[in-house]
C-alpha cells in the first residue's frame, strides 16, 4: 500500500510539474489558421528585427496519405508567425516555396487533385493563405511535366518555373537562403 501512495504521489507531481512548465503553441499574426509556434522568451542568440529575412524553402517531400497536410508547406507559414511573434515587421519577411517531386501534387487544385487521388486536397486553403500573405509558390516545370500536371490545374497564383534548381538559383542570387525540407 506504501509503494502505491508513493507511487500515485510521484505520478501527480510529475504531472503538476509538466503542467507547470508546459507551453502552448501559438499561430498569428501573419497566418492565423495555420503554422503554430512556441514563444521563445529571451534567446542566447537575439533575433534581429531590424534584419530582412529571406528564405526559400526547397519542398520535395510529402504524405503518403493524399488526405493529409503537407507539413512542410506549412513550415512557411509557421516561419513568418513565430518572426512576426519575435518582433520583426511583415514588410521583412520575404518568403518562397519551391515546389517538386512528389510535393508537386499538393499544389493542384481541388478538381485535379480530386481527379487524380478521389479526395479532396488537404493543402489547398494552406497554400491560398500562403499566396494571399505574399508567399511565392513556385512549381518545377520538369516535375509538373513528368506528372502530366498542366497550368489550368494548379491552385491560382502558383508559378510555374524551367525547374526547381532553376529557381533555387536565381533567388539564392537574389539574396535568399535556400532551406532544405
Amino acid at each position: 500500500m506504501k509503494k502505491i501512495l508513493i507511487s500515485t504521489f510521484c505520478l501527480v507531481l510529475f504531472t503538476s510539474f509538466n503542467n507547470t512548465f508546459a507551453q502552448t503553441k501559438n499561430a498569428g499574426p501573419i497566418i492565423e489558421e495555420f503554422g503554430k509556434v512556441f514563444r521563445v522568451e529571451n534567446p542566447d542568440v537575439k533575433v534581429d528585427i531590424e534584419k530582412e529575412f529571406k528564405v526559400v524553402f526547397d519542398v520535395t517531400g510529402s504524405s503518403e496519405d493524399m488526405g493529409e497536410l503537407n507539413l512542410s508547406i506549412e513550415t512557411a507559414a509557421r516561419f513568418l508567425n513565430m518572426h512576426a511573434q519575435a518582433g520583426v515587421p511583415k514588410d521583412q519577411l520575404k518568403v518562397a516555396l519551391v515546389v517538386h517531386s512528389k510535393a508537386g501534387k499538393d499544389l493542384l487544385n481541388n478538381a485535379a487533385y480530386q481527379s487524380r487521388y478521389k479526395v479532396d486536397n488537404p493543402n489547398l486553403y494552406l497554400v491560398k493563405t500562403l499566396l494571399d500573405a505574399n508567399v511565392q509558390v513556385i512549381l518545377c516545370g520538369q516535375s509538373a511535366a513528368s506528372r502530366g500536371f498542366e497550368r489550368t490545374e494548379l491552385i491560382p497564383g502558383v508559378q510555374i518555373s524551367l525547374s526547381a534548381m532553376t529557381a533555387l538559383i536565381q533567388l539564392n542570387g537574389e539574396g535568399y537562403t535556400i532551406l532544405k525540407l
